[in-house]
């Protein structure tokens, strides 16, 4: 069935309206800030048959734009053994080497009936606060499989025929520390899916399925076809690129992450081969976070194309088997962001040898997952968990950005007014962190530093999952490296650092004691001498650099730019 412009215009804003609402109605409703401000989640509609990504809401995680396909199909697989798929189902799950991603993020996958004959898949995924596990927050940096991480659930049917099943909800509130966050989520999530099954219900009503399927079916086409577009214009060629995790958690090892990437007339190869094989510690990722992973960059690189499956037709992502970016259960997952930052710094960089005008430099690379908990004086647990901005790497058109959130996703950093109302911390220090950028004819983004104290008379244990705090930031097109990461922690006899540089758990934290995060800045964009003397002079009035780090970095003549 052939399908007018304007229609399909029509039709492909009203299916990502349908995603941005269920993104909006999870952001009110859920009980944990992750979700409820930083919006750790999303929520799309998937194909019938394959579960490839058919649409996806603005306001949700890219990351989840293609993990949430390979969750979907996971879900069609265990239909088709078991043969009972009806319409109301809900099916729920946090299995990261099904799914993608790491335990903490609980999918929910409705199939959606139109008639009789199932017409596609809705899905829901939010990162909830505690999963159970060793470490409250879920991210142990310690772990050697994902039993130490948190609690594995398989796909599960949380609903039959609409109704709710009790013993599953039972079973899932009973391995969390924060039952109430849990429930809190999870009717958010399910309260996503009904307007999600309303909405599109409304939709086929209006417009009959067969025109929307047919609708969808052409917006894979033509993002296909736009994709192919873009690499026929690019050279043709191979570049290579090679960066570093700092560790593993458990040994103190660096960890290569390489890529090739080549292209050829309108198809791209990218292949990692040459990155490190499966580490004991949690900085594996299984085979649907990379795949997923590479779309993520592939979407920055450009930008324009929509977001479906279509644009991944023409890119052969190559993951070696045994390699820490195809891990396989039981192998733990928890460190999974810290990975997929640095695919997506190699892949940068390796875009940069042949498209510099198309890529940034290198972002501050690691969320630094900080967990800070305990016992209130009523004995009830608290968890503060929450993720850190840090700079952004300069590009063709101008500086980074200063204290953004990962490229990951589309996330939000949580306001220092609500971690400080809902957990008992003060933060003494929120700012940008001077002389922190990477230089170049465009800087990277500065770096914040945060120091957190505890309140709690009864104390608290504290534990960071970071990255970064031995490789820099990589600036490109001739730029320098962005500022390292620094951890460190108060003790009774002064200021303390973790020994594998950027992991640590169980450090103890009486009353009045902090723990502080200096982030890095983001790597330069083309040669420092090439930056404006006046920039340079305007960054210096601004307490972004010193003066001594201006002339160390820049030469003597921004000074004349100040006088």
């Amino acid at each position: 069935m052939s399908i007018d412009p304007i229609t399909l215009a029509v039709l492909a804003g009203r299916m990502e309206q349908i995603a941005d609402e269920m993104d909006a109605t999870l952001f009110r409703a859920a009980f944990n800030p992750i979700i409820a401000e930083a919006h750790d989640a999303s929520h799309g509609l998937y194909h019938a048959t394959t579960g490839d990504t058919l649409v996806q809401g603005k306001s949700g995680l890219p990351i989840f734009v293609g993990v949430m396909s390979f969750a979907v199909k996971a879900v069609i697989d265990k239909a088709a053994r078991d043969g009972d798929l009806g319409d109301g189902d809900i099916y729920i799950f946090n299995d990261a080497h099904l799914g993608g991603t790491h335990l903490s993020d609980m999918r929910l996958v409705r199939p959606y009936f139109h008639d009789g004959e199932l017409f596609c898949y809705l899905a829901s995924v939010g990162h909830w606060h505690d999963v159970g596990g060793a470490v409250p927050g879920n991210y142990n940096p310690a772990a050697t499989d994902a039993f130490q991480e948190a609690f594995v659930l398989p796909p599960v049917k949380l609903a039959r025929k609409g109704e709710i099943q009790e013993d599953i909800v039972d079973i899932v509130l009973r391995n969390t520390r924060l039952p109430q966050s849990a429930r809190g989520d999870l009717n958010g999530q399910l309260g996503a899916l009904d307007l999600g099954v309303k909405r599109l219900g409304a939709l086929l009503a209006e417009y009959g399925a067969e025109t929307v399927r047919a609708a969808l079916d052409a917006l894979s086409d033509r993002a296909e076809a736009l994709m192919e577009a873009e690499l026929q214009g690019l050279p043709d060629g191979r570049w290579e690129a090679e960066d570093f995790l700092d560790n593993d958690g458990i040994e103190d090892v660096a960890l290569p992450i390489r890529v090739a990437l080549e292209i050829r007339d309108n198809r791209m190869v990218l292949d990692f081969e040459g990155t490190a094989p499966r580490c004991a510690g949690p900085v594996n990722i299984a085979l649907p976070t990379a795949v997923a992973t590479a779309y993520v960059a592939i979407k920055h690189v450009f930008p324009m194309l929509p977001a479906n499956a279509g644009v991944m037709r023409p890119i052969d992502v190559r993951i070696p088997e045994g390699s820490l970016l195809s891990a396989e259960f039981p192998a733990p997952t928890g460190g999974y962001t810290e990975t997929i930052l640095r695919m997506i710094d190699v892949i940068f960089c390796a875009m940069a040898k042949a498209a510099p005008e198309r890529v940034v430099a290198n972002a501050y690379g690691t969320i630094n997952a900080l967990s800070i908990a305990g016992k209130r004086s009523d004995g009830k647990p608290w968890v503060m968990f929450s993720f850190y901005g840090g700079g952004h790497g300069g590009s063709v058109e101008s500086d980074g950005l200063n204290h953004g959130n990962a490229p990951i996703s589309t996330a939000t950093i949580p306001p220092m007014e609500i971690l400080e109302a809902a957990y008992p911390v003060m933060f003494r220090h929120w700012a940008l962190r001077p002389d922190s950028a990477g230089a170049g004819r465009h800087r990277g983004g500065l770096g914040a530093v945060y120091e957190i104290e505890v309140l709690e008379e009864n104390g608290a244990e504290a534990f960071l999952f970071g990255e970064r705090g031995r490789f820099a930031p990589k600036g490109v097109a001739g730029g320098a490296e962005g500022t390292m990461n620094v951890f460190a922690f108060e003790q009774e006899d002064g200021w303390a650092r973790p020994p594998l540089a950027s992991k640590i758990r169980g450090i103890k934290l009486a009353q009045g004691q902090s723990v502080r995060l200096e982030t890095p800045g983001g790597g330069g964009y083309g040669p420092p001498a090439e930056r404006d003397p006046g920039a340079v002079a305007s960054d210096v009035a601004a307490g972004y650099l010193s003066d001594d780090e201006a002339t160390r970095l820049y030469g003597p003549s921004w000074q004349e730019a100040r006088a």
